[in-house]
């Protein structure tokens, strides 16, 4: 059996560089943010901008589809590109658009980022009311068309309504648990238990605002995290989910927290008045720390295949169920 090294979330500003680095790195995976605010007009310009990344970098990546992207791309030592969204706004109001977006090649989509959206409620905000009733039409929508349904940055109840509802598990695709750092985003044990029980995934974070220590967090710790959040959920239902910014402005940042829907400024949660991207842990500057999670892992105990489940094998096989 192939061992497979997937990062199931990267938000990078995209050059041949950050590409060289993710197929140094030996990832046969990444799933990438293609939307935070857009709508559906400008999400196909994005997609337009990554057809030219596809033509022009052809040597290192090709857009992902299906789990046989995957397995091509472990052979052809490429990295397969797969789609997602952080929030619903590509969908707008319209239910029709969920199979115009899986058309043009998405394959995760968060119910909402932060915020309430017309699907669900954001961790940041103070009540929440779980998912709407367009929200439970459009996830059976997505269930329909090979849609994942992303809880990341949704609330609690939202985020239980949204594994209730879900005919298909569900994914966490990058987050940690709040047993070891309290952050907004972070999930509760219960939550991570209801997850693992209904099959679902979730990637583990790298981004520092959700690391115990934030930028000065050790490897030593966050393995140590991996192995309890094993202990409570199983290792099948672990991956990573590095939620990797590297490349960016500063000023990405701010346009990240607050899109189009606020005239004041929105900091967000582990921002100053001057929000800029934190400094990655110097275990985890880039995917090439991947080599410092093995090692780490099988420190702290996991046994090699468990350690390979974790870097990539787990999300394979979850993409493989995303076909049934």
């Amino acid at each position: 059996m192939n061992n497979y090294r997937i990062d199931n979330l990267q938000y990078c500003n995209w050059s041949k560089k950050i590409f060289q680095i993710n197929n140094e790195a030996k990832l046969d995976a990444v799933h990438v943010t293609i939307a935070y605010h857009e709508d559906f007009s400008e999400v196909k310009k994005n997609v337009d901008t990554w057809n030219k990344h596809f033509q022009d970098y052809k040597n290192l990546i090709f857009h992902g589809k299906t789990f046989k992207d995957i397995e091509k791309a472990h052979q052809e030592k490429k990295t397969a590109i797969f789609f997602g969204f952080q929030n619903c706004s590509p969908i707008e109001d319209d239910i029709s658009l969920v199979e115009k977006v899986h058309n043009l090649g998405a394959r995760f989509m968060q119910l909402t980022y932060n915020n309430q959206s017309l699907l669900a409620t954001g961790c940041y905000e103070k009540n929440d009311s779980g998912v709407t009733r367009m929200g439970k039409e459009v996830i059976k929508e997505m269930n329909k068309i090979g849609l994942v349904v992303d809880m990341s940055h949704s609330a609690e109840k939202s985020t239980f309504d949204a594994i209730k509802l879900s005919a298909k598990p569900i994914a966490i695709t990058h987050a940690n648990p709040s047993f070891w750092f309290a952050a907004k985003r972070n999930k509760s044990n219960e939550l991570l238990k209801a997850l693992a029980d209904s099959k679902g995934m979730l990637g583990l974070s790298l981004y520092p605002h959700h690391l115990k220590d934030t930028s000065n967090c050790t490897l030593e710790s966050f393995c140590e995290m991996a192995a309890k959040t094993a202990e409570l959920m199983g290792v099948k239902h672990i991956g990573i989910g590095s939620d990797l910014c590297i490349g960016h402005p500063n000023s990405v940042v701010e346009w990240m927290r607050n899109g189009t829907w606020t005239k004041v400024k929105d900091y967000g949660e582990g921002s100053s008045k001057n929000p800029n991207f934190p400094k990655q842990p110097n275990w985890f500057e880039d995917a090439r720390g991947f080599k410092n999670l093995e090692d780490g892992l099988k420190k702290v105990g996991f046994q090699e295949a468990e350690v390979n489940d974790i870097l990539g094998n787990n999300w394979y096989n979850f993409y493989r169920g995303m076909n049934n």
